[in-house]
């Protein structure tokens, strides 16, 4: 029988790359990078073998969509932010009978979902940027879920975490379930980003103080508390892909009857005008 050993709330910002390179973003996110390694290195003390991300920056219009190659491998440029991510090599493993066995739970629960194995299907940088540092010496296999959805609703994304719950406890995977977003997520204007120093700050102090509240709750393991603010959160904050990746995971873990403490294990940074951390969230 399969299991979630451990999941996450973590952050995929394009500068974590350019953190790696000379120049004026040098190890500036040396923080999330190590809280994306220690993470990993948790996984595989529990012995996990696949990861499942749950992508805010995979955007499907229709249905949910499960990218579940046998084989990943690719070089990736960001047509959004090309200037931070070029000619990024990547090589994954993936666990196809996995992703397959999470749609066909899902279909069952009325939630038309669909499972992937197309060669030219690429992965988004919401997974390859956590890959690159949780997976760098291939020991994991890799299943990405898109999670910035358009036209779906939080209940449906909920009881697609269920079925993805149900299709691991019933695989023989061991599994890391990450929820790959940030937390409030409203970009600097253009005209404005430079003039405060928008790589580096957040732009509104409101989101700022909800998200400072959220992860008091989420360390408290006020889980419920959280998920009944979740939808005017995910509105007024302007969550990363309307936050259903965190719906995803929680629906997995338990939904309003989780209650476990949770851990930052990077501290709370602004990045482009947005909320980001790692969370990890222990599986009960």
């Amino acid at each position: 029988m399969g299991e979630i050993v451990l999941a996450a709330k973590i952050t995929h910002v394009p500068t974590m790359i350019m953190s790696e390179q000379p120049g004026p973003l040098h190890g500036k996110r040396q923080s999330a990078i190590d809280g994306h390694k220690e993470i990993a290195r948790r996984a595989r003390a529990l012995g996990a073998d696949t990861i499942v991300v749950l992508d805010t920056h995979w955007c499907v219009n229709a249905g949910y969509h499960i990218n579940a190659k046998h084989h990943f491998k690719g070089t990736f440029t960001s047509s959004e932010f090309p200037q931070f991510i070029q000619g990024l090599e990547y090589e994954y493993q993936g666990n196809s009978a996995l992703g397959d066995l999470i749609a066909e739970k899902a279909m069952a629960r009325d939630v038309h979902t669909l499972s992937h194995q197309i060669d030219s299907l690429e992965l988004e940088y919401g997974t390859l940027v956590p890959m690159r540092y949780m997976t760098s010496e291939g020991d994991f296999k890799v299943v990405s879920i898109a999670a910035w959805c358009t036209v779906h609703s939080h209940e449906a994304s909920r009881r697609l975490g269920e079925a993805i719950r149900e299709a691991i406890d019933e695989s023989d995977a061991r599994v890391l379930l990450l929820a790959s977003g940030s937390l409030s997520h409203k970009i600097w204007p253009n005209d404005e980003y430079e003039a405060n120093n928008g790589t580096f700050t957040i732009s509104s102090e409101f989101n700022r103080q909800v998200d400072y509240h959220v992860l008091k709750l989420w360390q408290e393991g006020d889980i419920a508390t959280f998920i009944k603010m979740l939808p005017e959160y995910a509105k007024y904050c302007c969550g990363e892909g309307n936050m259903h990746d965190t719906v995803m995971m929680l629906g997995a873990l338990g939904w309003d009857k989780y209650d476990a403490r949770c851990e930052v294990v990077s501290e709370y940074f602004p990045s482009s005008g947005t909320g980001q951390v790692n969370v990890v969230f222990p599986v009960q």
